[in-house]
């Protein structure tokens, strides 16, 4: 078990991304049926722990560079605590909680994380957990919290075998992406980032760099010379306070089964109904959505078919500009599924990657310029994660519902946190309160817009593949 090691350049450019407005932690919240046995939920938090360093170890800056060391006084006492919840201690409560914490850094001087467990009213317990983006994304995170889990309520003679995950084909397709996308990664060289920030700064030189015909300098400019997003409810000045909801579950079978029959991904349904939830709210709010362009950054996994989990950060964003303008939701689907397959094809993932590594070889001020310029770009994030599609245990209790809500760098005030679970979808929205104090409201549209192509289908799928069948459904 390692004591001390370099934090990775990418690591450091999210350690480094921390703003009183937008704190670098991915927050989530487990819910179960009835209590959890509190000493095996330590027993297994050790097992976690010894596994994975990351658990016990302080981010410190020493020489002008960052490394993950041993803390000689770590104390599980200061990272498992217990809460309790005012009033009803119902879902109000808890999502005000997990607001608080969500505004609330992470003790720099402990290993960066914590997790808080409270009773509720809502059947069972909740557990709470902050993980700072420096220590890992939500594909490595995601795995390192299964290593607490069991597959039985009695505790497991064995290690929980590594669980089965959403076996859709696009996943298996995204795993093969990243491979490639990885391979392109390691061709690349330093040279373009320096001329990637001298784009952003100097548009106008953008011209130049495209006359080359790389793919990866045009995809540089590309990305550079995005226009910002339009100033609206979702867009615009953040504060320090956040706001979060979460959505019912919706059966995984049923979503996969509209994609089939649409021909669209999981991914692309869940986006299309996001999309058409921000439409209606920013319509109930007396905006015209379609005059509107914003932008979601959409995180793609990175990671190789065979990585062994090491926690870390290998995760590519591309820029997805949402079809806020198209009313009809088969339109609007269609829509983010061309978009999402041209994303998919280009480099912008293995780009953003690389850039993210070299801003964090760059001077601290260097990277918040480029963030700044970056996050212009871009009204949301939107993130899906596939998660176990098995029941799971922790210390005795049936997990029920997971749940997390994403960060959101520079001034973005919307993050969108999809999460598959024990065949069923829920999503979490976190909001900063100036731009959209109200995120229930939004998360409740979401279930009516896949409700909406869902209905579509039931009509007459047939006609899905008639062309005049299908240009009379489109209105």
């Amino acid at each position: 078990m390692p004591l001390s090691e370099f934090i990775s350049c990418v690591d450091t450019a999210w350690l480094r991304m921390d703003r009183p407005n937008n704190l670098m932690q991915i927050i989530g919240v487990l819910m179960f049926d009835g209590q959890l046995d509190e000493a095996r939920l330590r027993q297994g938090l050790r097992h976690t722990i010894s596994l994975q360093p990351r658990f016990h170890q302080r981010a410190v800056l020493e020489g002008g560079s960052y490394y993950w060391r041993h803390d000689p006084d770590f104390d599980l006492d200061q990272h498992l605590k217990r809460v309790i919840l005012p009033g009803e201690a119902g879902k109000l409560e808890l999502e005000k909680l997990v607001a608080d914490l969500a505004s609330t850094p992470l003790n720099p001087q402990r290993p960066l994380w914590d997790m808080h467990l409270t009773d509720t009213s809502l059947g069972g317990q909740a557990l709470v957990v902050r993980i700072h983006h420096a220590m890992g994304d939500g594909f490595s995170l995601v795995k390192a919290m299964l290593t607490m889990m069991d597959n039985t309520p009695k505790p497991a003679a064995i290690p929980l075998s590594e669980p089965r995950m959403d076996e859709d084909d696009e996943e298996e397709e995204e795993s093969h992406q990243g491979s490639r996308l990885v391979r392109a990664g390691l061709k690349l060289t330093g040279t373009l980032w320096s001329k990637y920030v001298e784009v952003l700064t100097h548009p106008t030189r953008a011209v130049d760099y495209l006359k080359t015909g790389r793919d990866v300098a045009g995809e540089l400019c590309n990305i550079a010379t995005l226009a910002d997003d339009s100033p609206s409810r979702l867009k615009g000045k953040t504060g320090s306070t956040k706001r979060v909801a979460w959505s019912q579950q919706i059966p995984l079978p049923d979503i996969k089964a509209v994609g089939k029959v649409l021909g669209c991904s999981v991914n692309d349904l869940l986006i299309a109904a996001t999309a058409g939830a921000f439409r209606h709210y920013l319509q109930a709010h007396g905006e015209d959505a379609d005059k509107i362009e914003i932008r979601a950054l959409v995180p793609v996994n990175m990671r190789a078919p065979d990585d062994d989990g090491t926690l870390g950060n290998r995760f590519g964003l591309v820029a997805l500009d949402l079809p806020l303008d198209i009313e009809h939701p088969l339109q609007r689907l269609f829509t983010v599924r061309d978009r999402m397959q041209a994303l998919r094809s280009s480099l912008q993932p293995v780009v953003v990657l690389n850039l993210l590594e070299v801003l964090g070889m760059a001077p601290k001020t260097v990277q918040q310029q480029a963030v700044d310029l970056l996050s212009a770009k871009a009204s949301a994030v939107i993130t899906n994660v596939p998660g176990p599609q098995q029941t799971l245990y922790l210390a005795g209790a049936r997990l029920r519902q997971p749940l997390f809500w994403v960060p959101q760098a520079g001034d973005i005030g919307v993050g969108v946190s999809i999460l598959s679970y024990d065949n069923k979808v829920q999503l979490g929205l976190i909001t900063d309160k100036l731009r959209v104090p109200d995120p229930d409201s939004v998360v409740e549209r979401f279930a009516v817009e896949f409700e909406q192509l869902l209905l579509l289908v039931l009509m007459d799928p047939e006609l899905l593949f008639d062309p005049d069948g299908l240009d009379a459904l489109l209105g």
